[in-house]
This record gives structure tokens, sequence and C-alpha cells, in this order.
């Protein structure tokens, strides 16, 4: 609905009826300068013409303020149509469109009862105009021919009544139904707006909660391993002169542990990449995983690798999830050998199963209560759609197992 403010085609809410408006509102103005032959008595050209050109300027200003002022508007727009009437030298006979571009106004100004109030004005007005015209007509005829001719007047004038009515509320139906889907149309934009706003923050939140995690990993793992790294190297050059036996096997060890450290700071600056497959295919990527994990843990994981093209947010999830569940085993299994399988399954609902297990330690998932690898995992997979199990126990090993709702890559 517009605010009080001038109305142009380009913010109407309905450009077409403006241009028809003021198509009906010129050919009313050259109605009245066109020669007649039979002008009325004691006509007004001028006021007329002035009286319509009123009209169309209040269309041109909508107001939606003050109860008052849009009252006053209205008001005015009935006394224009009006004094044109009176003063025109064929009485204006468009009269009954003008009154319905009123109806059209007050759709945009008031609420249903205003509306329903301006309808009946226009009809009562409607009515009383059409039984005094038709009155004036038989007045003009001979006495005997009026008194013929009355009963057919009488049927025009109830046909006449009857048309305007049932146009009045064709066209109050009409506007209240295209504003009404208007109104649906900018509640569903400002709903839209709101998502992607929402989405936005939502984006950013998971952003911040993932480099978050990753810097606690950094300094949980990484300043570790540094931490250790410069201890062994301290003791390194304690015993340089006195035990050289001893400061080798110390170099060594810092070694080791420059090997886990490197291997560590790889892995973070991976997930803190925006795209984490760099244009590879996903069998691909997960083969870089595991080149990264047998420096670090002298472990090559056996991979089953069994699926279709998958979307790029599949392989994403996918490969994050492995990624994670290597991680866990590389800083805390202790094992001796790991088992990656990613294979599709068309049976039922297509899915993707995805397991990583390993024949470590172990623990029980009851007692990780600050584990943020395995809920990421979990979020992950939840987010796709899918669902997360966990099976470990203390000296039996860990089995992850994931299960994604299988979205192929498009053609």
């Amino acid at each position: 609905m517009p605010t009080s403010q001038a109305i142009r085609p380009d913010n109407h809410p309905f450009p077409f009826l403006l241009y028809l408006e003021w198509v009906l509102l010129g050919l009313a103005v050259i109605g009245e300068i066109t020669p007649k032959l039979l002008p009325r008595v004691n006509a007004d050209p001028a006021l007329t013409i002035v009286s319509i050109l009123g009209f169309g300027a209040l269309g041109l200003w909508l107001p939606t303020g003050a109860i008052a002022l849009r009252i006053v508007h209205v008001v005015g727009q009935f006394s224009l149509i009006l004094l044109a009437s009176k003063a025109g030298l064929v009485g204006l006979r468009l009269f009954p469109l003008l009154y319905i571009f009123l109806v059209i106004r007050s759709c945009l100004v008031f609420r249903m009862r205003g509306r329903l109030l301006v309808t009946g004005t226009v009809f009562i007005l409607f009515v009383g105009m059409v039984s005094v015209r038709l009155r004036s007509l038989s007045n003009q005829l001979p006495l005997k021919m009026g008194q013929r001719l009355s009963p057919y007047l009488m049927g025009i004038r109830l046909n006449l009544v009857l048309l305007y009515a049932i146009l009045l509320v064709f066209v109050l139906l009409l506007v209240n139904a295209l504003l009404a889907e208007r109104a649906r149309q900018e509640e569903l934009y400002r709903a839209n707006q709101k998502l992607r706003e929402s989405a936005v923050q939502i984006e950013k939140l998971a952003m911040a909660q993932e480099r978050s995690r990753i810097a606690r990993e950094i300094h949980d793992a990484l300043g570790h391993s540094l931490t250790g790294l410069n201890i062994q190297l301290e003791g390194a050059l304690k015993f340089w002169q006195g035990n050289p036996e001893k400061a080798r096997q110390l170099l060594t060890q810092a070694k080791d542990m420059g090997s886990t450290a490197l291997g560590e700071v790889r892995q973070a600056v991976a997930a803190l990449r925006d795209t984490p497959l760099q244009g590879q295919d996903l069998e691909t990527a997960i083969a870089g995983l595991i080149q990264r994990f047998h420096p670090i843990t002298g472990i090559t994981p056996q991979v089953v690798f069994k699926c279709p093209p998958l979307s790029l947010a599949l392989q994403v999830a996918t490969y994050r999830i492995v990624q994670e569940a290597l991680t866990n085993t590389c800083k805390y299994a202790n094992a001796t050998s790991v088992k990656i399988m990613i294979q599709s399954s068309f049976e039922g609902s297509p899915h993707l199963h995805i397991l990583v297990q390993d024949d470590g330690q172990g623990f029980r998932p009851d007692d990780n209560t600050t584990g943020f690898g395995l809920k990421g995992m979990q979020e992950r997979a939840e987010a796709e759609g899918g669902r997360f199990d966990l099976t470990s126990a203390p000296g039996a090993g860990c089995t992850i197992q994931v299960w994604l709702p299988l979205t192929l890559e498009a053609p």
C-alpha cells in the first residue's frame, strides 16, 4: 500500500489502473470540449474540465496517515465528481467509471470498513443521479409519451442499478484480492530477507565456532608437541658433551615430535581452508589425508572406496568426518591398524556409509564429555540429514559410522 507521496507508474501498486484512469479522464475532458448536438442549459465546460483535472490530481497523492486527512481527501473526490456532473455540457457521462476509480483509490487508503463505507456511498449517489437523469428525461418528453415510456424507464433504472451494484462488488473484491496477494508477496519477501540474514549470521557463527575449535586444537595438540620438542632439545644440549649417546636419543625423539607437530599444522591449515578439497575429487582428497597420516603414526590405513560422484556438499562433509576421525586416531588411539570404508548403498533409501575403525586402546564414550572432534562429526552428519554412531570400549578400539542421504553430483 502506498504511503502519503506522489503516485507514479513506478510506485503505484497497480500501474495499469493508473494508466486506465488517465485515459478515461482524458476522454472525459475531450467529451466536454467537442461540439454537442443538444448542449445543456447553464453548463460550464471550464468548471467541468477543472473538476476533472482536480479529480485526476488527487489520484496522484494518496494519504495513508491521519484518518481525518484521508476522509477529507475522499470527500474532495466526491465533490469534484458531483461538480463536474452538474456543470458538464452532457452531465459527465463517464461519472459511473469515475466513481469506480474512487472505490479503487479508497481501497488503497482505507481498511475494509472504510472501503465498504465509500462503496456504499458511491452506490447511493449513483442511484440518485440515475433517478434524477431519468426523471429529467421523462419530463422533457410529451405527457402521453412519457406515461407510455415510464415502465420502460423504470426497468432501465432497475437494470442499471443492479448492474452497477454487481460491478461495485466485483471491483471491491478484485482490488481486495490484489491487495491481499501483494501483502502476502511483501510478507514473503520480508521473510526471505530475514532468512537470508539469519543464514548469514548462522554461517558467520559456524565459521567462528569452527575457528575457535581449530584454535583450541592447535593450542592443545601443537602446543604440547612444541613444548615437548623444546624440552628434548634442551636435554640434548645438556648431554651433548658428557653423554653424546643420550643426546642422540633426545634429538631422535625431538625429530619425531617435530614430524608430529608438522602433521598437526598441516591438518589445521587444511581445516581452515574454505574449500578443503581444493578442486580434487573425494577419493584423491582422502588419499592425501592418508599420506599425511602415515608419517605421523606409521600406519597405512586400509581403504575401501566404492561410491559414485557425489555433490560438493556431501564430499566436503565426508572429507571432514574422515579427517576428524583420523585426527582422533592419531592423537589418542595408539592403534596399529586403521580401516576406512566409504561405500554407497541403494537398498531402501539411497545413502552413503562411512566407516573409520581402529584397533587402538579405545575409551568409554560416556566419559568423553569434552571431545570437540566427536561432537563436530555428529553435527556434520545431522546437518546433512544423516546419522552418527560411535562404538568403543577400553582395549577394544573405536568404530565410527556415519550414514548420509545420498545426493549424487549434478550432471
